[in-house]
């Protein structure tokens, strides 16, 4: 009998309890593009109706931290991944439910070979973050690193 092994979205469900408070739903796990939703909750709303700031960077940050995982998961035995710094810029007032698409800004190989030369790479994960209507309301930049585990 094989073991199912659990999909990155069920592993940030169980191991980041605000991914799990914000009911984030993971559609897409890939090495080349991560997709989560923020359901529209009324919880988790601001002043004008709409889904809160500090929920769209959570949610965008946990597009990036899911696209990290698809893509470097192999390294985790040798390195820890770790979000260095964000950016987040709001565009369009943001109503209903709201996805966040991550990709990588840099080539994992390159990555790898950084880590490889016993460096500490950085790497930047670029977040859209839209609307059912497909407009973009905020874009992120997660700069993440692989620290080599000593």
């Amino acid at each position: 009998m094989s073991e199912t092994l659990p999909s990155i979205g069920e592993l940030m469900a169980a191991t980041v309890p605000m991914a799990r408070t914000l009911n984030l739903e993971y559609l897409e796990t890939t090495a080349e593009r991560a997709v989560v939703v923020l359901p529209d909750q009324s919880d988790f709303h601001n002043h004008v109706g709409g889904p809160h700031a500090g929920a769209m960077f959570t949610l965008a940050e946990s597009a990036s931290g899911a696209i990290v995982l698809a893509a470097f998961g192999d390294q985790l035995g040798r390195a820890v991944p770790l979000a260095v710094r964000a950016e987040i810029a709001y565009s369009k007032l943001a109503m209903g439910p709201v996805k966040a698409t991550a990709e990588l800004g840099r080539a994992a190989a390159e990555v790898v070979a950084d880590l490889d030369k016993g460096e500490r790479p950085e790497f930047p994960v670029e977040v859209s973050i839209t609307r059912e209507d497909g407009a973009e309301t905020a874009h992120m930049t997660v700069v993440w690193t692989l620290r080599p585990n000593r």
